[in-house]
């Protein structure tokens, strides 16, 4: 109600506003009183003033411009730009999508602030109003009815969902006299350019994530407008203020703000009116997807809806026949992605494969050729902005990374273009990588450069994982632990199948193959496999015997019922369940245990040889020391995948049609294993970690690397949520139930074992008991808020206090300080002291006292 107000109040001021430019301003002069009477002639009234509003076409359009002909035709006299819109186009929907094309120096935040970067983008349309103004609308999509019906609600939808109008020009001149001959409006877009705005620029987030203020508007200018048949290019330079932020507890610098120059291009890209069929997004299989509010999905409310993100792959219309019978045709339009002339030549080939990589998939979906790489062309006139080219864009950077973004219709999903961005340092990231996972079974990587075929290879494989993103697949988590263990070591099998069946897993390189299984890099690599086929297959198999994606879910349910059934590799796992320990990131197999054991093994052939695969001639240990910081990651990641089998809760997304459960506890067996792993791996100091040749050059304490190791696992498996999931479970499963007693008698026996044998404590242990009791007492006794009354930190779902955690916790505690009082006396020097410090502090925090 409040929106329909402000709208109308808005409409009203437009109506008076352009009442305003329609009348005289000043009434026509008279003859004065005391003019002179006795000249002959009727007196002559001075001018009126220039009536508003249009002119002749060709009193705006003059000689002088200069004209781009294309979607609109783009007319620039004296560096005044103007738009001619046909009236073929006014109410249209255009997608704009905006970039960062020449980045800010210095200017970054994390990943954003590149040269290619996304900074937003809007559905406008153009439309005309009263008083000769052209407006500019913003459109949204988030609610819809298709039912057009008397009855219907689409009608009242309409009425009660504006669209706001977010800019208004004058129609400087008609068009039906220009040469077009079609008609259509002119405005002036110059100072609208110029300006600021998130419509055509950087959005609100995009700004604050740069520290963005005001434009400078004496800095700040059009480049250039260039008009394409299906898009218009503007190019723009910026310059905002840039506040520098101060460091906590000191002033911020003099000056206040800096300048941040950025070279912006839009891109106004015309969406087909003959919409893709959508198609409705199934949790089962992994593809990004839009949602909307759809008003006639549910006869007795409403229904959040979802469509996949996917490019338009139909066939041609000579091939329609062809296609239905089953023979491979190419797409009308296939998907063609750009290689930046600025990428290094040695890997442009590497990256054009990890492109054309994706053809044997579209090929299950009935499609072949249907997605290309090529190099740039060399032609002034193309451009890597342009939103009609997908493109792999290079970018100087420091950041170890790549990412694999796109822009889609959000009407249909169609996905309409995409820029990959490709940080140069990923390099460095596949070199760590590779090095830590691998170099115990190819001795390739036992070096800190390595050959260019090895790192264009490298390159290859994430070039088809990003490619996979701009094709909307999301990660596949799941997809590894569908692999048997066993079979990671098996050569036959591996190089036959893969070490996971989807490039979209995170599961890297095969960590658990042993030096004596010979195994080579195609039982190493990851690659393009089952589950990726099957992804395409479905999102892209063009079904026109379908009308409606509504029509197409019931055949496609019975689909992806009997395909997952026959073949559990082709299982999708998301990327966003904390609690389904089959779902994990850089992780390998069906049994993290197994999996975990055969990487710490070659985690301790490595560190032995770290030394001498990592060093330099004429350099110091700055490898060394990152190689050896990465080791210490890869046995964390084991530990990570480990603890989430603890409290671990299976979901596999069902719908009715299928018997079993959605969701499921995993087994008791399966979690005393993981906790067995626990105490053998991790409580056990693992001593292998204390390479002394390597901490002396790199200056750590093998103190503070055991305990950074064993702070990390205690904090994965103590914390509410798990507990609370125990506690949850017995009540479910009763006595087949993995209970939070059993896991307090698995800690206590793998950490506490010296106080049963009264036994001489060394530091390590004494370190991990001391982390083991401040976790507990961290439970009983939270922390206080950071801010009085705030809600930041506070973790979701009920706190220890709420729940039987506290209670048992503090018995625990009690139970642990009576062990500690009971062994003190048989124990000397730093053993006894510390047993009485741990009894001192549970004694404290039990007694409420600070």
């Amino acid at each position: 109600m409040k929106k329909t107000v402000l709208l109308t109040m808005l409409g009203i001021a437009v109506a008076s506003y352009a009442d305003a430019q329609t009348k005289p301003t000043t009434k026509p002069s008279t003859p004065s009183a005391k003019a002179d009477t006795t000249k002959k002639g009727p007196a002559v009234p001075p001018a009126a003033p220039a009536k508003p509003g249009p002119k002749p076409y060709k009193d705006v359009i003059t000689a002088k411009a200069k004209t781009d002909k294309g979607l609109f035709w783009v007319h620039n006299i004296d560096d005044r730009y103007f738009f001619e819109i046909p009236d073929s186009l006014l109410n249209r929907e255009i997608l704009l999508v905006n970039r960062i094309s020449k980045a800010a120096a210095g200017n970054r935040a994390s990943m954003m602030g590149y040269g290619g970067d996304h900074i937003g983008d809007n559905v406008i349309s153009f439309e005309k109003g009263p008083g000769n103004k052209l407006f500019l609308k913003s459109i949204s999509f988030d609610e819809r009815s298709r039912d057009t019906t008397e009855q219907g609600m689409s009608r009242t939808l309409l009425n009660s969902n504006i669209q706001p109008l977010v800019a208004a020009f004058d129609i400087k001149a008609f068009a039906k006299d220009s040469v077009t001959k079609k008609g259509g409006v002119v405005i002036d877009v110059t100072d609208y350019m110029n300006g600021d705005n998130d419509i055509f620029f950087f959005s609100a987030g995009a700004k604050r994530g740069l520290s963005l203020g005001g434009i400078m508007a004496d800095r700040s200018y059009i480049k250039e407008i260039k008009s394409y048949p299906m898009n218009i290019e503007i190019r723009t330079l910026k310059t905002f203020t840039k506040s520098a932020p101060a460091l906590p507890g000191m002033m911020a610098p003099p000056g206040g703000a800096t300048p941040a120059t950025y070279e912006l291009n839009s891109s106004m890209v015309l969406l087909p009116s003959n919409q893709m069929k959508p198609r409705n997004f199934d949790p089962r299989v992994g593809y990004f997807a839009t949602g909307y509010v759809d008003f006639d999905a549910n006869p007795q409310g409403v229904k959040r809806q979802s469509i996949i993100t996917r490019w338009r792959l139909e066939p041609k219309p000579e091939d329609v026949e062809k296609y239905k019978k089953g023979e491979l045709v190419e797409p009308a339009k296939p998907i063609v992605f750009y290689i930046d002339p600025a990428t290094p030549k040695k890997w442009v080939p590497y990256l054009i494969a990890g492109v054309n990589d994706w053809q044997a998939a579209f090929e299950k979906a009935g499609f072949k050729n249907a997605i290309v790489a090529k190099e740039a062309p060399k032609d002034p006139n193309w451009s890597i902005d342009d939103a009609r080219h997908n493109a792999i864009v290079y970018k100087p950077s420091d950041i170890p990374n790549a990412s694999g973004p796109h822009v889609h219709d959000p009407r249909t999903g169609e996905i309409l273009e995409t820029h990959i961005n490709w940080y140069h340092n990923i390099m460095l990231l596949l070199r760590n990588w590779y090095f830590i996972q691998a170099s115990a079974i190819d001795p390739a990587a036992r070096k800190t450069k390595f050959d260019d075929k090895l790192m264009g290879e490298l390159i290859r494989f994430v070039s088809s994982h990003e490619v996979g993103h701009t094709l909307g697949l999301r990660h596949n988590f799941g997809s590894s632990a569908t692999v048997p263990v066993e079979k990671l070591r098996d050569k036959k099998w591996v190089e036959a199948n893969g070490h996971t069946p989807s490039i979209m897993d995170y599961a890297r390189f095969n960590y658990v193959a042993q030096p004596e299984d010979n195994i080579t890099e195609k039982g190493i690599f990851p690659r393009i496999g089952d589950y990726d086929k099957w992804a395409i297959e479905w999102g892209y198999k063009w079904m026109p015997q379908f009308k409606t994606p509504e029509e197409e879910e019931a055949y496609s349910n019975k689909t992806i019922i009997k395909r997952l059934s026959a073949d559990n590799r082709l299982v999708f796992g998301t990327e966003m369940d904390p609690n389904d320990p089959r779902n994990q990131s850089e992780d390998l197999g069906d049994n993290a245990m197994k999996a975990s054991e055969y990487g710490i093994k070659n985690l301790k052939r490595i560190i032995v040889k770290m030394p001498e695969w990592a060093k330099n001639e004429n350099e110091g240990y700055e490898d060394l020391s990152t190689l050896y910081s990465e080791m210490l990651g890869q046995f964390s990641r084991y530990i990570g995948h480990v603890a989430k089998n603890v409290g671990g809760v299976y979901t596999t997304p069902r719908t009715v049609e299928e018997k079993a459960n959605v969701y499921s506890r995993t087994p008791y067996a399966i979690q005393k294993e993981a906790m067995d792993f626990f105490n053998k791996n991790v409580f056990t100091t693992p001593t292998w970690l204390v390479d002394q040749k390597i901490l002396d050059n790199i200056g750590q304490n093998p103190t503070d690397v055991i305990n950074r190791v064993q702070i990390s696992a205690l904090a994965r498996l103590l914390t509410t949520s798990t507990m609370n999931k125990l506690i949850n479970a017995e009540v479910t499963d009763g006595k087949d139930a993995y209970k939070l007693t059993d896991l307090f008698a698995d800690l206590n026996s793998g950490i506490l074992t010296e106080l049963k044998s009264n036994s001489e404590i060394d530091i390590y242990r004494r370190n991990l008991q001391k982390t083991y009791v401040d976790v507990l007492i961290s439970i009983v006794k939270p922390a206080p808020p950071a801010a009085p009354g705030g809600m930041m930190g506070r973790s979701s779902g009920p706190s220890a206090s709420q729940t039987d955690v506290s209670s048992f916790v503090k018995a625990q505690l009690r139970e642990i300080s009576g062990m500690m009082k009971s062994a003190a006396p048989s124990t000397t020097s730093m053993t006894k002291y510390h047993l009485e410090d741990l009894s001192d502090r549970i004694e404290k925090a039990l007694s409420n006292k600070d």
